[in-house]
């Protein structure tokens, strides 16, 4: 599939969001399914809602934590709803989620767009140590030109300080950069902030934030380039 047509001639940059659109945050509990129990899915899906809803609720009470302190916390809570999987895998569970598997087509997503003139990066909520681990597990540190992270400005997406730091790294303007995120309401922000988002909507979900809209959706990493 050919959707060069999604990113538009004045790009400079291609950026991704990290969890969720480079790597896959369920593939931690994934890789302890037997030991986490029936409720693994669930599991999961309370540690990752819960790690972004401390995210929001400290950047719009103006504090901030780091990233890797409230995915300690989310995994807590998930023990805290559910009381029947055993807590000694936490460890198990933390050490998984600093090396997440990464999605299919991660890596000759980046490299065809370099191939094109194109900087790619990652603009990401996790901190420095999160997201070394997660580059250099999925072997990506020669096909990013830069690893941004939130702490810089010591607050979370959606904030329009997060998506500026691209702008203050790369040098460039708002409408040079493509903004990749399989999260809507990162999309949101970045589409707000003056980014051409793309959605990864890989789920097939509803669209939301109707006035905040992407500038393309695709099903997976490949249908960018």
């Amino acid at each position: 599939m050919n959707n060069s047509s999604l990113i538009p001639a004045r790009a400079k940059a291609v950026i991704f969001d990290a969890y969720g659109t480079l790597f896959d945050v369920h593939s931690a509990v994934g890789r302890h399914m037997a030991q986490v129990g029936p409720d693994a899915a669930r599991f999961s899906e309370v540690w990752r809602t819960k790690q972004l809803e401390y995210s929001w609720v400290l950047s719009l009470a103006g504090r901030y934590e780091p990233f890797w302190i409230l995915t300690e916390r989310a995994l807590d809570y998930a023990f805290a709803r559910f009381p029947n999987v055993d807590r000694s895998i936490r460890p198990l569970l933390l050490e998984a989620y600093r090396t997440l598997d990464a999605y299919p087509h991660v890596r000759q997503t980046l490299q065809a767009l370099s191939t094109r003139g194109l900087r790619t990066g990652i603009l990401s909520n996790g901190d420095p140590g999160m997201l070394k681990a997660a580059v250099d597990s999925a072997n990506l540190a020669g096909d990013l030109d830069v690893v941004l992270s939130v702490d810089a400005v010591q607050v979370f997406k959606t904030s329009p300080r997060s998506y500026d730091l691209v702008l203050q790294t790369l040098s460039i303007a708002a409408e040079e950069v493509v903004f990749v995120s399989s999260n809507r309401w990162d999309i949101a922000g970045a589409a707000a902030f003056g980014f051409t988002p793309i959605w990864v909507n890989r789920l097939g979900l509803p669209d939301e934030y109707v006035d905040l809209a992407p500038g393309g959706v695709i099903a997976s990493l490949d249908g960018l380039v």
